[in-house]
């Protein structure tokens, strides 16, 4: 793989924002090589791509292995390692979107539960602080649950789904039609 400008400044874009997303640098700069590559990468051409460290390299590997978003994959006649991302950007969007709901969604719907649940027992906490906790339990297991319900839509269909954008709203505002019986 030839490290282009366009290739280049993808790549370091998306480390940059790795940061922002609560993730190593490396990790989302290789991320973004294994994804834009056109074919497997051996961990040693990675090194030599981003001038980086073959220990950081290894490390971030793992990582993302444990996200699910690169494989290890093997050549033909050739023993070493190769490793690729997941290419359909539908699927890769699922895969970051469930890691983020298991690391950081899941732990915030315990938290309010057990909340929401001490608070209806408490008589010192305000009603107004009260009705907060269980407006906010409400609007992240809404949400929890709206991702479960997507998680498993065919990625066309969720390409349109998403497209349609508010005039979703058209479909959902409408009065339902009442059938005579």
């Amino acid at each position: 793989m030839k490290l282009t400008p366009p290739v280049e400044q993808y790549v370091l874009h998306w480390g940059e924002m790795g940061t922002r997303w609560g993730t190593n640098r490396t990790v989302a700069q290789i991320q973004a090589l294994l994804y834009l590559s056109p074919e497997p990468l051996r961990a040693d051409q990675i090194c030599d791509l981003l001038s980086v460290a073959r220990s950081n390299v290894s490390t971030s590997i793992r990582e993302l292995q444990s996200y699910g978003l690169v494989r290890m994959t093997h050549v033909l006649g050739d023993r070493r390692d190769y490793f690729e991302s997941i290419h359909d950007v539908w699927e890769l969007f699922r895969v970051i979107i469930e890691q983020r709901k298991q690391r950081e969604l899941n732990p915030t719907l315990s938290m309010l539960r057990r909340c929401a649940a001490d608070v209806e027992k408490d008589d010192e906490t305000d009603p107004v602080t009260a009705q907060r906790i269980t407006d906010m339990l409400d609007f992240v297991e809404t949400s929890s649950h709206f991702y479960d319900e997507l998680a498993d839509v065919p990625s066309p269909t969720l390409k349109k789904i998403m497209k349609l954008g508010k005039g979703i709203t058209r479909l959902v505002s409408k009065p339902a039609v009442r059938r005579a019986g």
